[in-house]
């Protein structure tokens, strides 16, 4: 009897394993964008909160918390509990660009940050003022190497990929820019409406809506597809600049200690919802794309990252010490 006791018992373990239920936040989750309303940061991480929510069923509120180069945000997530309450709308430029450019920064992309899903990829795109004279790639090159030291660009802030993609733009095209960084896309993109600037360089999410209405021009996408929101506008290889092309990535992480059941069930709700067709289609009409990725590939882009972008920023000698 004891021993089919212990037989009856054995047999149960499994079955009382995977009846264990999944993690359950305990209350409202908070996600911290590092950007101001109106950037790509911004848009990717709205297009998920709706459906977070009603997946977890509970409340999914964006803080959006700008500035210091996206320092701000990203300091307020590392030193939040790491309980899967607080979530961070990462941006890559951030992630690997501010560890290769700052001595003091007071947190570490691999040791306090863990990647729970991956929200929008986007190439970047060519948008100049609409009071620059060209049209097209080609016309905007010619006319900016006219002006040596003319041409401003702007982006979200010193060591941005904004900030970089203006670096390899002027490397590839011989054109001399000079840069201006700004607190986030949005007023950027005000300035360069404004013909305060003549050219940005950023993901098509945050500039669509401008130049759906004309008041910036979009050039090219430095991609190897175009743009869905912007099927007139041709791939940089077709404008006449092959092998320049530039990626963004938006991933939601959290801080490092973060259960490991609260990360497999972020991760799971995220790839279903990067699948969803509607929040496809919104990131689409926005110029990016969803992708679903698991943790491990979300771990291995992280670290490929940091390595890669940070190798750039420091031989073209950004700094913001």
């Amino acid at each position: 009897m004891k021993r089919r006791a212990l037989v009856a018992s054995a047999l149960a373990l499994p079955f009382a394993a995977s009846a264990q239920p999944a993690w359950q936040p305990r209350g409202p989750i908070t996600v911290i964008v590092p950007n101001p309303p109106g950037g790509g940061t911004d848009f990717a991480a709205r297009l998920y909160v709706e459906g977070l929510s009603q997946a977890l069923g509970v409340p999914v509120v964006i803080d959006n918390r700008g500035g210091a180069n996206g320092n701000i945000g990203i300091l307020a997530t590392v030193r939040a509990p790491a309980d899967g309450q607080t979530l961070l709308l990462q941006y890559n430029g951030y992630h690997a660009g501010n560890p290769a450019m700052m001595s003091n920064l007071q947190w570490d992309p691999l040791r306090d940050l863990k990647p729970v899903g991956m929200a929008t990829m986007a190439p970047h795109g060519i948008f100049v003022s609409p009071q620059v004279p060209s049209n097209t790639l080609r016309e905007f090159i010619a006319w900016a190497k006219e002006r040596p030291g003319g041409i401003n660009y702007a982006s979200s802030g010193t060591g941005s990929i904004q900030h970089i993609a203006g670096v390899l733009f002027g490397r590839a095209t011989g054109v001399e820019v000079t840069h201006v960084p700004y607190r986030g896309a949005a007023p950027a993109l005000q300035d360069v409406a404004g013909g305060r600037i003549e050219l940005f360089i950023t993901t098509p999410s945050s500039a669509i809506a401008l130049a759906q209405a004309g008041r910036v021009k979009a050039l090219a996408i430095a991609g190897s597809a175009r743009a869905a929101g912007l099927p007139d506008v041709p791939t940089t290889a077709e404008a006449g600049l092959p092998g320049f092309a530039l990626d963004a990535w938006f991933a939601f992480f959290a801080p490092a200690g973060i259960p490991e059941p609260a990360r497999q069930r972020l991760n799971a709700e995220l790839r279903r919802l990067a699948e969803d067709p509607t929040i496809r289609a919104r990131a689409e009409a926005g110029g990016a794309a969803t992708r679903a990725m698991t943790l491990a590939e979300l771990d291995a882009l992280a670290e490929r990252e940091v390595r890669e972008l940070g190798d750039v920023i420091r031989s073209a000698g950004i700094t913001l010490d």
